[in-house]
């Protein structure tokens, strides 16, 4: 990009860690005071519509965004989706019932889904390659210590201020973000003639969000519900598909998402967050119900995956240069199923330190990959591309977690069921023996025998899910160097 003025990159990346560590923060915050705040509004059968609400809209939005971002600029759909997820924020602040924070959430995830992408477009634009890759491992730093500070803050905040300041937090940082880039970030506008494909914008949209709904459904059971969803989404990508053949410029370029290293990249990607979800989700209720470990033990052994992710995208951004990204990713993607396995080999005897290890290296492999994955898809196009490239990578992730959970979670639901000991783990034992109530229930080892097997089952299929993304990282292939700006 040919700045007119002169650009401060780093303040503008100062900015850009800004408006992410909102996005990275939001979700571990929230779960944190979640409880306090449901017990206050009721409805409590709507509790997980809260977090699948701000998922939904940001992975059906993330695309368009970076869509309109080749098309107006990056300046002005971050500056939208600031203005979205702070506005959101205030709104959701004054919550009065579980559906209008349901409702406050899907806008906030709008929001998310215009910054997310557009940020990480923004800093494949100002740094080349090599110099990218560093801001990138910044950037997954600021993920990391979301993670570990969101938790801390959310505590803080819910015992000593009106739990509506877990939303308004974000208005002092997103305005910090925006003025950053209001006053530091400048590029050459471009005169692009091009019709926007509203149509396919809507029938994308709706397919996304149909398909994110029977997830969420599915995950508990085969409901009606989701049932009605599938029928939708499959409705909806039909006619997505067709706009898009028709259409003259399509949301969703055919030519550039089955683009060998962007399909094979993503695709990556996109197995390793389902791999991914079931060791966030799944690791630390092993750790304390299984191996009987403080709910304190459990989170240092998943805090490791916080240590591993940016130490390998910092390790990742200074070596690619030297090696080149398809190595990188190739090792990455050999790390994960490595990490993976150290959870198939636990038992009600290991010691925590494994599931520390497993973590660890998982971490390390995902740091490798998704920054080799990233880089390799943005330099795989030119400027008018690149904001669509960034956000079907980002995309890929959101939608792998969302599959991943439910995947992951129906084995699991499907173990417990179908329980070897002859009794069927029902969600209120569970609830107990999570909670330390394990005492007042008469099998509490039965329960743990048979959550054993549940888990070790999860673990082998998420290890199955992990395997896949190395044959993915082999067929991508080898670059014959980045394409030049337009």
């Amino acid at each position: 990009m040919t700045p007119r003025t002169t650009t401060h990159r780093g303040l503008v990346v100062g900015a850009i860690m800004a408006s992410m560590a909102m996005i990275a923060i939001e979700a571990t915050i929230v779960s944190t005071a979640m409880p306090q705040i449901a017990a206050q509004l009721g409805q409590i059968n709507l509790y997980s519509w809260v977090f699948s609400s701000f998922l939904l809209t940001q992975t059906a939005t993330t695309v368009i965004f970076g869509k309109l971002a080749d098309i107006y600029g990056r300046k002005p759909m971050i500056l939208i989706g600031i203005a979205l997820f702070l506005f959101a924020s205030v709104l959701a602040g004054f919550a009065w019932s579980m559906p209008s924070m349901i409702a406050f959430r899907l806008l906030q995830g709008i929001g998310a889904g215009a910054i997310q992408p557009v940020a990480m477009t923004v800093v494949a634009d100002l740094f080349p390659g090599q110099q990218r890759g560093k801001v990138q491992g910044y950037l997954a730093s600021v993920w990391a210590l979301s993670a570990v500070v969101g938790p801390l803050l959310g505590s803080l905040i819910i015992h000593n201020l009106p739990w509506a300041w877990i939303f308004w937090i974000n208005v002092p940082v997103g305005l910090f973000a925006a003025a950053g880039f209001i006053l530091y970030l400048h590029e050459e506008k471009r005169i692009r003639l091009v019709s926007i494909d509203i149509l396919g914008a809507a029938f994308f949209a709706i397919s996304i969000s149909s398909l994110m709904i029977a997830l969420t459904e599915i995950e508990s059971a085969v409901s009606g519900q989701a049932i009605a969803a599938l029928a939708v989404f499959i409705v909806a990508l039909t006619a997505f598909i067709w706009q898009e053949r028709r259409a003259q410029a399509p949301m969703v370029a055919p030519d550039l998402w089955l683009k060998p290293p962007i399909a094979f990249s993503n695709l990556a990607v996109f197995f390793a967050s389902m791999s991914i979800m079931g060791l966030t989700t799944f690791l630390p209720m092993y750790v304390q119900t299984v191996l009987n470990r403080s709910p304190l033990i459990a989170g240092f052994a998943l805090t490791m995956l916080l240590l591993g992710w940016p130490f390998g995208a910092t390790l990742a951004s200074r070596q690619f240069a030297r090696f080149g990204l398809r190595p990188i990713m190739i090792t990455g993607s050999i790390f994960i199923p490595v990490g993976t396995y150290f959870f198939v080999l636990l038992t009600p005897s290991s010691s925590a330190v494994l599931a520390g290890a497993g973590s660890l290296i998982m971490g390390f492999g995902m740091g490798l990959l998704n920054i080799g994955a990233l880089i390799l898809a943005q330099d795989s196009v030119n400027w008018s591309e690149r904001g669509s490239a960034t956000a079907s990578n980002v995309f890929s992730r959101n939608l792998g977690s969302t599959l991943g959970a439910a995947v992951l979670g129906a084995v699991l639901t499907y173990g417990l069921t179908h329980s070897t000991s002859g009794h069927a783990i029902t969600p209120e034992k569970l609830r107990m023996l999570l909670n330390g109530a394990g005492a007042v229930v008469n099998d509490t080892q039965e329960i743990r025998l048979a959550l054993q097997g549940a888990l070790h089952t999860t673990f082998i299929v998420m290890l199955f899910i992990a395997t896949l993304i190395v044959p993915t990282c082999l067929l991508v292939p080898r670059p014959r160097g980045a394409t030049r700006e337009a």
